[in-house]
């Protein structure tokens, strides 16, 4: 059996959403889970000159397409925040969880497999907004499977990390150039065993309403203006597939164990 010891949960919220803390506070309660409140950084209470330090707006109308939004910056910096606190901490891994996000029972025998085989992943998603195309690995536990991506998956409500990948992240997230759920699932920019849980034991609960960013019709470019975006996830999403096919064909050479 794993030493679940070693895995701290931290769960980001803001200050003013108190009916979503209860919420996952109740879900967490029946895990058993150790967890602490990262407290959310909200964007628009952040200096104008730390805005800019923090967010590459030119990068990012560049490769997304529209204006960056100040709640996005924040719902970045926050996550960046628990890789500092697991860092600061003495634990090995951390469950990163948005406090949106809808824990299946599935969750606890999943994060058992995942430590008991920690040396298969750096990053795993648990969540998942799009199938990212998985290809299993490795069975986690009955009916859940540690799987390479091929396509995109967006989405950062549930994942796992190592202390490995949160020094990478702190190192090199920043500034912010996209979305946090459009970079950090990137092996192949930061080195990193990125994998996901399929089926995954977390939901991203689509009938809270978020509270990242508001008016999204009005921050998209025209399509003229959106070719430069095009262009930039073409490019990534080949990337994707050659890191994608290449861990999968290393994975597929590991022993099952």
């Amino acid at each position: 059996m794993p030493d679940m010891d070693d895995l701290h949960t931290w769960v980001i919220n803001l200050d003013r959403d108190s009916e979503r803390l209860q919420r996952i506070t109740q879900q967490l309660a029946a895990t058993g889970l150790a967890w602490t409140r990262q407290c959310a950084v909200y964007g628009r209470d952040l200096p104008p000159e730390e805005q800019r330090r923090l967010l590459d707006s030119e990068t990012y109308r560049r490769r997304h397409g529209m204006q960056p939004a100040l709640g996005e910056l924040g719902c970045y910096l926050s996550h960046v925040a628990v890789m500092r606190a697991l860092l600061a901490s003495t634990h090995r891994h951390a469950l990163v969880l948005e406090d949106d996000v809808l824990l299946t029972p599935a969750l606890l025998p999943v994060l058992q497999g995942l430590l008991r085989h920690a040396d298969r992943w750096d990053m795993v998603k648990l969540s998942a907004v799009h199938s990212g195309t998985p290809q299993p690995v490795l069975e986690l536990a009955p009916g859940h499977s540690l799987a390479v991506m091929l396509s995109r998956c967006t989405g950062s409500s549930a994942y796992l990390v190592n202390r490995r990948t949160a020094q990478t992240y702190v190192e090199r997230l920043l500034p912010m150039t996209l979305p946090y759920d459009h970079v950090f699932d990137q092996g192949w920019t930061f080195d990193l065993k990125v994998r996901l849980v399929t089926p995954t034991p977390c939901i991203h609960d689509e009938q809270i309403a978020t509270t990242i960013t508001t008016g999204g019709a009005s921050r998209k470019f025209a399509w003229h203006r959106r070719l430069s975006a095009h262009a930039w996830r073409l490019g990534n999403e080949l990337r994707r597939v050659r890191y994608g096919l290449s861990e999968t064909w290393r994975e597929k050479r590991l022993p099952s164990r």
